[in-house]
């Protein structure tokens, strides 16, 4: 209990903003929610409910407004091995000592993944955001979203989308996971996204609709559509998934391919995120510097994670590839294109190839590289 109570002492502090309450928040409004899951019956108004605190307000202090993981499950992990070690506990709360008890264990890991299994609503963005803004507070760099959601509201999709996309999330669909319509927005979010299991998108349908006929009904979606368009392309997806939403009865389900997925861009690197890291590496190193950089990391993916590579030696492999290219570079010594390189990558292992390995009385000791930057254990 004293190491708890000191430990939220020092987050406090470091915090910089005083431990006192946020500011009640304004009166909840009823507000329409357009549906993202399929099959989803329209519902009568719901209690109104409060909007969710935005990161900022989160970080002022201990106190943190009423918040319900209701429609889902959340279980909190320090790695990523989720076939050896689980899925970790249940977290019990979104209070701010809950999440400090939670998180705590990962602060000398480095790594905190979240297994949310359930529907995306405001509970899942209190839960992205406050995971987030704890991680923030015991300096964990590496968040992990490890879903498996057959979608909710589109609203609250774009809330928590935007939220991860400021907060260096990547998102995995883990073998034997599902991701479909609304939850396909927040996937857009990640800095990086790797799927192995199933994403799907429908129409999106507005829950309460007044419409009377088609007209009246694309009306209504109009404004969402829109909505939905611009957040994709912020996010580096293309608005063509918007369009194909559209083609497809909600009652229906289309599975995207894994060559959907990257011609999309819903799957691997973040298009957006990329451009802006460059853009935030040329302002303080210089063109050159990013223009080498970057060659570095094509010819490690090429000669460093090809099929087959063992993956435990990716980061000697990294560090002779840019030798070859003036690395480290002494006016930007912290920004090593090996540095990317020094811990696993957040992929999840994949179910399927331990179980190969199983059968066929294989070690699972040796991780290796797979095509795509996944990996497998051989």
């Amino acid at each position: 209990m004293f190491y708890r109570w000191s430990l939220a002492l020092g987050l406090c502090l470091l915090g910089l903003a005083g431990c006192a309450k946020d500011a009640a928040p304004d009166p909840a409004r009823s507000e329409a929610v357009t549906l993202g899951s399929q099959n989803e019956p329209a519902r009568a108004a719901s209690p109104a409910r409060s909007t969710p605190p935005s990161e900022a307000e989160v970080l002022r202090g201990t106190y943190w407004p009423p918040a319900k993981l209701d429609n889902g499950s959340a279980r909190i992990s320090c790695g990523y091995d989720y076939l050896g070690d689980g899925d970790g506990e249940r977290l019990s709360g979104l209070d701010f000592f809950s999440l400090v008890d939670a998180l705590a264990p990962c602060q000398s890991a480095g790594v905190v993944r979240v297994r949310y299994e359930g529907k995306i609503g405001a509970g899942f963005t209190a839960l992205v955001q406050r995971v987030a803004a704890m991680a923030t507070r015991m300096e964990i760099p590496t968040r992990v979203l490890d879903i498996d959601s057959s979608g909710g509201h589109v609203e609250e999709a774009i809330r928590a989308g935007d939220s991860i996309a400021e907060s260096g999330w990547s998102i995995w669909v883990r073998d034997g996971a599902v991701c479909h319509s609304a939850c396909v927005l927040v996937l857009a979010a990640g800095d990086t996204r790797s799927v192995e299991g199933k994403v799907g998108i429908h129409r999106l349908m507005r829950d309460r609709s007044t419409a009377t006929s088609r007209a009246e009904l694309s009306r209504e979606l109009r404004a969402i559509s829109r909505e939905v368009r611009d957040y994709l392309e912020r996010n580096g997806v293309a608005t063509a998934v918007a369009d194909l939403m559209m083609t497809i009865a909600n009652r229906d389900l289309r599975i995207l391919t894994p060559d959907e997925l990257t011609l999309y861009g819903l799957d691997g690197s973040n298009a957006a995120q990329d451009d802006l890291d460059r853009i935030r590496l040329t302002r303080k190193c210089g063109e050159d510097f990013v223009r080498r950089r970057e060659q570095v990391r094509r010819e490690v993916d090429a000669q460093c994670m090809a099929a087959g590579k063992d993956f435990g030696e990716l980061p000697d492999c990294a560090r002779d590839v840019q030798s070859r290219h003036g690395f480290p570079d002494r006016s930007c010594p912290n920004d090593s294109p090996a540095d990317l390189y020094l811990h696993e990558p957040a992929l999840p292992p994949l179910a399927a190839a331990v179980a190969d390995d199983e059968a066929t009385d294989k070690p699972a000791d040796k991780v290796v590289a797979r095509k795509g930057g996944g990996k497998r254990r051989d």
